[in-house]
């Protein structure tokens, strides 16, 4: 049986390497978000820790 394909000789194999492009991402926008995602979360933390704090008084407010 023959092989079909032939080896590559090392010449060969470098002239078909790949180009080498520097990896460089921009994460402003992914920063911008989790600082948003950040405040969220934390005004809802501190709405809930206030509703926490003055739940007796809110539900005597609504059970009148």
């Amino acid at each position: 049986m023959s092989k079909k394909y032939k080896r590559q000789t090392p010449r060969q194999v470098s002239s078909l390497a790949p180009k080498v492009v520097e990896f460089n991402p921009d994460y402003t926008i992914i920063k911008r978000d989790l600082k948003r995602i950040g405040l969220l979360a934390g005004t809802f933390f501190a709405i809930l820790v206030v509703l926490a704090i003055f739940q007796n008084q809110f539900i005597g407010l609504f059970m009148k």
